[in-house]
């Protein structure tokens, strides 16, 4: 602790004594000269932190003082190497952990009916001295089929910008193994990427953007983007934050991608908070405690102090740790604030004497007095994802999952606002289709936010929540009108559907509506918006559709999703590569990457099961 403190000092005092930093350079590899990508590199109190590119690469502005840099990544032995005063390039070998717990995770059971569970033993492992047993667990997923728009014209859904599965399928595909099918939520992998929507204008928070275009992979069909951004707040003018981090100290989180990573993370969310801004730490494991009361935000080493000390060990009592959190953000409830619990953990707890359901309606009673819950997953092999995507969503909160520090940034540094603030609530999206335009159409993703058509008007329907600068996509395929496809069943004719209704709007494709609620209402606003459109080539179309084409059609790869069509891998990477855009962070160049590993296993799979 003294050393920390010491160190601390002494940094915090080379800056203000203007002695210069600098810059040091290099690239990353592994010891067959081959780049790593997403290494983390930081000084030793983690206070400046980067990642290495696609290529190995990278920058990291140090100060004049610094010893040593700190370089990791799952998979890999951590290397701590020594800085000098004149040193600026630094080339850096990992070498791979000497037994790993990740080379025999399992492939998913096809199809199963309910929540599905790899079990599956994993040899002893000398680096954390116990057997494990692969028992990550996933909510099924049923895909939606083509709709007649004659017999059901309006398609009903809750917005989702969870982004979790996106980087939970980079994991598996970063460690050699296709992901099982249900963990691949494709609205979720489009919704990992920003896209350039036009900032709202007007009375209403959000914004709404069409185009239509070819199926790049169902010749003859169209598909038809729809993008939503809800409006930028500038940091300085978000409202004060009352932010409990509530952390599982159990044993299953002492691997190194568990609670140091979640150490690490929660540090960088530190460097962001104001002084306006309070937070408390809550642990569980045997029992759960208040490891730190609420604390400014401007007592920074305070707050990585109490992080630091954090040690896993024990049993998960996940019930008695959510409900102290609870308590602990309703005594110091900030009105008109950001009032929320951050949940990080792999998912696995008991629930006490509480159910499951008891736990949910704990925390949807939470949610209406305005506390919502946020969830950040980590970890493999007993991960809980299905349990975690039920408690964000209950919580009026955001879901992701973090794999690396580069991962930690982009949801807690990247996207301060957006991951922590609410600009709407209960958001809901309906959309009516004109049957003289569109014959039948296909929500690609959305299963588990489907709504029945009446939930759009029911104000007492929980719906998905819209941070600051946040943007929102869904993709339809759509059967035109007079097109023949072996995706339509024959249905009953309906008599009096259309008429003079669609005669008046014969101009319009669709009808959009969008139904929100503000951050502290509980009566929602309507936005409306007819739109008139006309397909364009897929060429022609703007890079961000072309993007999000790409990672649909990937996603359906993935879940050998029976609408694929003639999609593959080559196509899709090909197609996102032509659309990176400004891409400086990298993270649409890495999807190309994730494509082609993809490619390989999937070939090598079909390979397998032919011989």
């Amino acid at each position: 602790m003294k050393a920390n403190l010491t160190l601390a000092f002494t940094l915090l005092l080379l800056a203000f004594t203007g002695i210069p930093h600098r810059d040091v350079k290099g690239v990353v590899t592994n010891a067959a000269n081959q780049p790593l990508y997403g290494v983390t590199i930081q000084t030793p109190d983690g206070a400046i932190t980067t990642s290495s590119d696609q290529d190995g690469k990278y920058a990291i502005h140090v100060p004049a003082g610094t010893r040593y840099l700190l370089f990791s990544l799952p998979e890999y032995q951590p290397r701590r190497e020594a800085v000098a005063q004149d040193t600026l390039a630094l080339h850096v070998i990992l070498k791979k952990s000497p037994a790993l717990l990740y080379d025999r995770l399992a492939s998913a059971p096809a199809k199963p009916e309910r929540a599905v569970t790899i079990s599956t033993p994993i040899q002893n492992s000398p680096l954390y001295g116990r057997t494990f047993q692969n028992t990550e667990r996933y909510q099924a997923v049923q895909e939606s089929n083509f709709r007649l728009s004659t017999a059901e014209p309006l398609s009903t859904f809750s917005i989702d910008v969870d982004r979790a599965s996106y980087s939970n399928v980079r994991r598996f595909l970063n460690l050699g193994k296709l992901p099982p099918e249900d963990a691949v939520r494709v609205e979720e992998m489009i919704n990992y990427f920003e896209y350039d929507y036009p900032q709202p204008a007007g009375p209403h928070p959000i914004s709404v953007h069409t185009e239509l275009t070819e199926s790049p992979w169902n010749k003859g069909l169209q598909l038809l983007h729809v993008g939503i951004r809800a409006k930028s707040i500038e940091t300085d003018h978000l409202p004060a934050s009352n932010l409990v981090f509530l952390i599982d100290v159990s044993g299953s989180m002492s691997d190194e991608n568990k609670l140091p990573l979640v150490k690490q993370a929660f540090a960088l969310l530190t460097n962001q908070l104001r002084a306006q801004d309070k937070v408390s730490i809550v642990v569980y494991a045997g029992a759960a405690g208040t490891v730190l009361p609420p604390t400014s935000g401007n007592e920074k080493m305070k707050i990585r102090e109490a992080l630091n000390q954090l040690e896993a060990g024990g049993s998960t009592a996940g019930e008695e740790g959510i409900s102290l959190a609870y308590d602990l953000a309703e005594k110091h409830f900030v009105k008109n604030g950001n009032n929320r619990v951050i949940l990080a953990t792999d998912g696995d707890f008991n629930v006490g004497a509480m159910s499951e359901s008891e736990l949910q309606r704990l925390i949807e009673r939470k949610r209406q007095d305005g506390i919502f819950l946020s969830v950040l997953g980590f970890g493999m092999n007993n991960y809980k994802d299905s349990m975690m995507e039920i408690l964000a969503d209950k919580g009026n909160g955001n879901y992701a999952y973090i794999d690396n520090m580069q991962e930690a940034r982009k949801q807690l540094v990247g996207e301060f606002g957006g991951t922590l603030f609410t600009v709407a609530k209960d958001v809901k999206i309906q959309i009516e289709f004109n049957p003289h335009f569109v014959q039948a159409y296909r929500l690609i993703g959305y299963e588990n936010r489907a709504l029945q058509n009446e939930d759009f008007q029911n104000d007492q329907k929980d719906a998905g929540e819209m941070g600051s600068g946040h943007t929102v996509t869904a993709i339809y395929e759509i059967v035109p009108a007079g097109v023949q496809s072996s995706y339509i069943k024959p249905g009953t004719a309906l008599r009096y559907q259309g008429g003079q209704a669609v005669a008046n709007a014969r101009d319009e494709f669709m009808h959009v509506k969008v139904r929100y609620k503000k951050p502290d209402d509980s009566k929602s606003m309507l936005l409306e918006v007819p739109v008139k459109t006309k397909p364009k080539a897929f060429a022609e179309c703007s890079a961000d559709v072309r993007f999000a084409a790409s990672v649909a059609e990937f996603g359906l790869l993935l879940r050998h999703s029976e609408f694929r069509g003639s999609a593959s891998y080559q196509d899709a990477a090909a197609h996102a590569q032509s659309a990176l855009g400004n891409d400086k962070e990298g993270y649409r160049s890495e999807l190309v990457r994730l494509i082609r590993i993809a490619e390989g296993l999937d070939h090598g799979t079909q390979a397998a099961r032919r011989d």
